[in-house]
């Protein structure tokens, strides 16, 4: 199974149609959001999506409620971290990784955002963790997405625009840890 990540859209909306899209090319099975839509104006183009999502709430939702109504038209949005087990995987969703706190629980991977910075790693536990940067491309210059294959336990990261407004093809920035 494949699962698209993303994070930190801040209400681009042309960044959230083209990540829809790409989702929709690579036949993802679920999305999984790490915060930060920002507003309930950002939900409508998540509709196009070809899967379920599930996700947690950034520190930067401003209409949490409005967000999650209309998000619970493609699946379930709430406070972070939210544990999710899918195809025998354990994944923990979270904004910020000291939300996380002290949690030594063995998951298979940990999907972070906050830090716009894409990165997919390992902690001192060798738990894989997984930001996808940031969606809507302000900080970095850089739109990016993440995946994440339950069969191989790897993360992959890409860029669907960069600085310049290139958006075509997606350059792949992270192979997996698996």
């Amino acid at each position: 199974m494949l699962i698209g990540l993303f994070a930190d859209s801040h209400d681009h909306l042309d960044n959230i149609r083209l990540a829809v899209a790409r989702f929709r090319e690579r036949s993802c099975d679920l999305v999984v959001f790490a915060g930060d839509l920002v507003s309930s104006i950002a939900v409508p183009p998540l509709r196009g999506l070809p899967c379920p999502a599930v996700g947690c709430f950034g520190d930067n939702e401003g209409n949490r409620p409005g967000v999650a109504a209309g998000f619970s038209l493609m699946g379930v949005i709430g406070e972070g971290p939210r544990g999710i087990r899918v195809e025998g995987r354990r994944l923990l969703v979270t904004h910020m990784l000291r939300q996380i706190g002290n949690d030594d629980f063995p998951y298979d991977a940990i999907i972070y955002a906050h830090t716009h910075k894409a990165r997919v790693h390992r902690d001192e536990l060798g738990r894989l963790l997984v930001n996808p940067g940031e969606l809507g491309g302000w900080v970095t210059g850089r739109a990016t997405v993440g995946y994440y294959d339950t069969e191989t336990g790897a993360a992959s990261l890409e860029v669907l625009v960069d600085r310049n407004g290139i958006r075509e093809p997606p350059e792949v920035i992270s192979n997996s840890l698996g």
